[in-house]
This record gives structure tokens, C-alpha cells and sequence, in this order.
């Protein structure tokens, strides 16, 4: 499932990762990409691209994630942003993890070219605290659909940060997994780099509520 909003220059690149990497490993899918209404190609793009698409108006990444889940038919639910490419090797491991008997989980997470190297370092630093503290990076989430229904799916009182929230919500009630394979995001988000850390730096200060309104989310809502 991929949340979109207003993504032409990266989406077309994220479902063609998506059929390869589903196609190498021989499975039956669907990609559902819930557009959250773009005013460029993205949904020519999506739709081009083999996927179902739903359309709706939130502008809120919880409710659009959730949006797409409420759409999807199976009973595992993968989550990648439309920035993001993956391969057959993530992928694997996500589905053999949830065979196995995990309730949900993400993955490692490497930028591709252009990022500047100050950024690749907190990246690499990230990842390594996501994982030992088992926590999903929002590019990639996987769970099963009863888990997600279970939890009640993304909380949509947050937006940012929703991730965080689900991870903690599934590891509640079942075995949630960091997968040592990785994805590739765009660079682009390296220009969030310090707007990050000063999120973080908040909730760590104040809590959740930081999360809970717009204000200071900016960069992640502004226009594209």
C-alpha cells in the first residue's frame, strides 16, 4: 500500500520496484496506492502503474495510510512510500517473517544517490536505534491484516510519527521484527535531516502531543 501525494517525479520508479521485486518471488499481490488528492500525475502514474487506486482528501498520512488498508484485500499488509523502491530480498523476508509467526515489523532503510554524507551518518545512526528499540521507519512497515485490525490500524490523531505509534501498538500483542534487509528512499528526505532531529528532540521533551496538531509539521505537508 503506498500513500501519495502529489509524487509523479518518484512514484512510477516505486511500483515498478514493487512488480519486480513481487514478480522474482513468484506471488500473488495487488499494489493500492491511496492518493490523497495530487493536483499532478500521480494518479495517471498509479494507474499506468498497475495499481488500484483510492482517492481521498485527508491530507493527513494516518488517515491515508488507513485509507488504502480499509481498500487492500489481503491478509498481509505492506506499507512503502511512494519514495521508496524495494526488492525481492525485503520483501522475502517480510513475508517469511510474518509466516513465522511476527505480527509486524520494518526493515533497514539506505538512502540512494545525492544524499549528503552528514545525513547517510544520522541515517545509519537511526536505523541502529530503530532497531534495537523495534521500530518501524515509515518508508516500510509490514503486519498482518489482523494484527492492523486488531490495533485499530494507524492512529490518526497523529500526524507524524504515526509509524512509532503502530509499532509500539503491535508490539503489544505479538512478536514485532526490524528486518536487517533494507530499502532505498529517496535522498530528498535528507533535506529533513535537522527538521527531524528537532521532532524527536520534542517528543522526547513534550510527548505525543507534538505530533498531534499540523503545526510544526510542515515539512511534511508543504506543497511539492
Amino acid at each position: 500500500m503506498v500513500p501519495a501525494w502529489n509524487e509523479a517525479g518518484y512514484l512510477g520508479a516505486t511500483l515498478a520496484s514493487i512488480h519486480a521485486a513481487a514478480r522474482a518471488l513468484g506471488i500473488d499481490y495487488e499494489i493500492v496506492v491511496a492518493d490523497d488528492g495530487s493536483t499532478d500525475a500521480t494518479v495517471e502514474i498509479a494507474r499506468l502503474g498497475g495499481a488500484n487506486v483510492v482517492t481521498v482528501a485527508h491530507r493527513q498520512i494516518a488517515a491515508t495510510r488507513n485509507a488504502g488498508a480499509r481498500t487492500a484485500r489481503g491478509e498481509r499488509l505492506v506499507f512503502v512510500d511512494a519514495d521508496t523502491c524495494v526488492d525481492a530480498a525485503v520483501v522475502r523476508a517480510a513475508l517469511a517473517a510474518m509466516e513465522g509467526g511476527a505480527i509486524g515489523g520494518g526493515s533497514g532503510v539506505r538512502f540512494g544517490a545525492g544524499a549528503p554524507a552528514w545525513a547517510v551518518a544520522i541515517l545509519w545512526f537511526t536505523v541502529r536505534l530503530f532497531r534495537i528499540a523495534r521500530l518501524a521507519a515509515g518508508c516500510f512497515v509490514f503486519c498482518t491484516r489482523a494484527g492492523f485490525d486488531a490495533v485499530g490500524g494507524f492512529d490518526e490523531a497523529y500526524f507524524g510519527a504515526e509509524e512509532i505509534v503502530l509499532s509500539r501498538a503491535l508490539k503489544r500483542r505479538g512478536r514485532f521484527v526490524v528486518l536487517r534487509e533494507a530499502v532505498t528512499t529517496s535522498a530528498r528526505k535528507s533535506a529533513q535531516g535537522w527538521q527531524l532531529l528537532v521532532v524527536a528532540l520534542r517528543l522526547a521533551l513534550r510527548g505525543p502531543a507534538v505530533v498531534r496538531r499540523r503545526e510544526g509539521m510542515d515539512f511534511w505537508y508543504r506543497k511539492k
